[in-house]
């Protein structure tokens, strides 16, 4: 198969669909790659390493998206991107189509086969593909926090693990799946005071047995959220639905009981985010004040950390994208875990909670 990676057009993504090392698989599996001229520069890869790699490097991505016959990328298809897509073609890439209507009609008008990572499940259960970029949002959203603390940048001016004699940051995570953990994990490693929330009692004992106090774990309900929250200097939204639009946890009325400049990270911000006031934002404007609160709402928050990010990336995606590349669509059939992953197909949405979330028929 032929198989193309464009260069990221998204404002401030860095990250590359292949790394050189994926496409030396690729092409030791008999496929031909093609790579937009720059791609990789982001990870500090230039043309030359990719060719060396077996890559073809073209000039532009009009030619990719004309000669591939899969398309791996990192962030879902801007809108220049999506109609250049056409019908037989496969393309592989977040999507995060829930909150984004726009991208699924122009998805499902081109007659593209479209795979997203982040609903490929896998055989314990989980989301593969997401996991390593949810990994990697977890452990930045504490960076953010505490930058958006700062009163330079417009916030309460506390350190997150205090000083002695002086309390440290109370961090609240709404979540305790992947993004939680390793955002509980950073916040504890600073000094902060940590609570997670979740709504899986099982979930919460795993927790509690791996902190082992240096946490709290707490179940979520909109009472016990709403106390926390009043408490809390930076509020982690880390609460993910498979496919569907992220909950609102945090609405409008309660960022009136919040300390002034507080802060919140919403890393669900992709699937819609998860406090009522959440917008996206870009690493040039990550944050806004709403109510006096701080709002970080990044949409590609492992873009500001593209070598890691893109590496991450390719060591979870590489199987899969090489069963796409070996039998087309039809590697979808034949793997359960894969399946899920088949968003849109012949001009419809066949994610079930996908098409759900948007209101289509799947």
């Amino acid at each position: 198969m032929l198989v193309g990676v464009p260069r990221e057009i998204k404002p401030s993504e860095f990250r590359v669909g292949l790394t050189p090392e994926a496409v030396r698989e690729y092409v030791a599996a008999g496929h031909k790659v093609i790579v937009e001229t720059g791609a990789g520069l982001g990870i500090d890869k230039d043309d030359e390493v990719y060719r060396r790699a077996g890559a073809e490097v073209v000039d532009s991505a009009e030619e990719i998206f004309a000669r591939a016959e899969m398309i791996v990328k990192v962030k879902e298809p801007q809108p220049s991107e999506w109609v250049r897509l056409r019908e037989g073609q496969i393309l592989f890439a977040y999507l995060h189509l829930a909150p984004d209507p726009d991208q699924a009609r122009g998805l499902m008008a081109s007659g593209v086969s479209a795979v997203a990572y982040e609903t490929v499940t896998a055989p314990g259960g989980g989301l593969p593909l997401l996991a390593p970029m949810s990994e990697v949002a977890g452990r930045l959203a504490i960076e953010a926090g505490a930058q958006a603390l700062r009163a330079s940048n417009g916030g309460r001016g506390t350190l997150m693990g205090g000083v002695p004699g002086v309390l440290p940051a109370r961090v609240v995570i709404l979540g305790g799946g992947v993004v939680g953990t390793q955002a509980a994990r950073m916040a504890v490693g600073l000094g902060a005071s940590v609570e997670i929330f979740d709504r899986s009692l099982p979930r919460l004992r795993q927790l509690d047995e791996m902190f082992q106090g240096r946490a709290i774990t707490r179940f979520s309900t909109a009472g016990t959220i709403e106390q926390a929250v009043a408490q809390a200097d930076v509020v982690i939204g880390a609460v993910l639905i498979p496919g569907a639009s992220a909950p609102h946890l945090v609405t409008r009325a309660m960022l009136a009981s919040m300390k002034r400049r507080a802060v919140l990270v919403d890393v669900a911000i992709d699937q819609g985010g998860c406090f009522e006031t959440s917008r996206p934002t870009t690493h040039e404007n990550p944050t806004y004040e709403v109510d006096g609160i701080i709002h970080y709402c990044v949409a590609n928050m492992p873009g500001a950390v593209p070598l890691t990010s893109s590496y991450a990336l390719n060591n979870a995606t590489l199987p899969f994208g090489l069963a796409l590349a070996a039998k087309g669509i039809k590697a979808c059939e034949e793997d359960p875990h894969l399946a899920p992953g088949l968003n849109v197909h012949k001009g419809r949405i066949v994610n079930p909670a996908v098409a759900e979330s948007l209101g289509f028929d799947s």
